[in-house]
């Protein structure tokens, strides 16, 4: 299906009311592009995985809107004049041109690889499908990610805390649970550093396709890695299929709010002497979430720190 894409410039300071005039007037789904830095919490709150990088903010913003190009354009462009004219009249709007072009569906699917290219964490090479290996990195250790709608690509920095984590504490014997799994990133490179097996849980089913496609990227069969769908935090079933003290290291990169709760229930998927890998923490709930691994019966090994980001590492007492 083809689209007109309408693209306002605008300002910073406006785009919060320009966006919410746009959804008055029945247009869901503005893109906004602006260089105001994520802080960490707005981080945390969308769990930004593949962030752009822009110069300095100079103020300015683009706010992208699109149409059916069988809609009634002239009328929608009428009012949407009128609400800028309108906001214009107490507020800097800007230029508040409104420039005009021609998309498909697959350029919203395929426009952020723009943002996604192959880095280097410590040893390990991570590559998109759409890009090659040069000859200096043949000698790192080499995983395809395509992260499509799952989270994981090891670009956010509390996906590298537990990459790092699990490098530090995975053996030949482990057998590692990945609470989250999203791309799979984790439960792959657990397998590479040499664990004997992976399971992997998420709530979003896009995260198992991503997963077992990224598998076969990687040359990973199922008969390594099981991934499954379910919430293990109150999921009798999913905990079931998980299994109860059958796991040398479960690790958790997500949100903190979501791991005071399942903390205590991981603590029964673990092996005695097990290794508990949390991130996803903001800095300025450390504490909580330190408190809550002390209150399930984790003795605290480790207290990591990247960027504004924490991860906590535990041993089941």
């Amino acid at each position: 299906m083809k689209w007109n894409k309408f693209r306002i410039k605008t300002t910073t300071a406006a785009e919060d009311m320009v966006c919410n005039s746009l959804m008055e007037l029945g247009i869901q789904g503005v893109e906004i592009e602006d260089k105001v830095p994520l802080t960490a919490l707005e981080q945390e709150q969308m769990f930004v995985d593949i962030l752009p990088e822009f110069g300095e903010d100079d103020g300015t913003a683009y706010i992208s809107f699109y149409l059916d190009v069988e809609e009634d354009q002239e009328s929608v462009l009428a009012a949407v004049r009128e609400e800028l004219a309108q906001i214009g009249t107490y507020m800097d709007v800007g230029e508040a041109e409104i420039e005009e072009s021609q998309t498909e569906d697959v350029d919203w699917i395929n426009n952020w690889k723009k943002y996604f290219h192959q880095f280097t964490i410590d040893d390990v090479l991570i590559i998109p499908s759409w890009e090659e290996v040069t000859p200096e990195d043949e000698d790192k250790m080499i995983i395809h990610i395509d992260p499509g709608t799952a989270f994981g690509t090891g670009m956010h920095e509390t996906t590298q805390l537990c990459i790092r984590q699990l490098k530090k504490y995975v053996t030949e014997e482990t057998v590692v649970l990945d609470v989250g799994c999203g791309s799979g990133i984790l439960g792959m490179l657990a397998l590479k550093f040499g664990a004997r097996y992976s399971v992997g849980t998420d709530l979003d089913p896009c995260a198992i396709t991503a997963t077992h496609e990224n598998m076969e990227a990687n040359g990973i069969s199922r008969r390594q890695y099981e991934v499954m769908i379910g919430n293990i935090i109150d999921d009798v079933e999913a905990q079931k299929q998980a299994g109860y003290e059958r796991f040398d290291i479960a690790a958790a990169n997500i949100l903190a709010d979501v791991l005071v709760p399942l903390t205590p229930v991981i603590r029964e998927h673990l092996k005695p002497g097990g290794i508990y890998i949390t991130s996803g923490i903001i800095e300025e709930k450390e504490e909580t979430v330190v408190e809550a691994v002390k209150a399930a019966g984790f003795e605290v090994l480790e207290v990591t720190r990247q960027g504004e980001w924490v991860s906590v590492t535990a041993r089941k007492n």
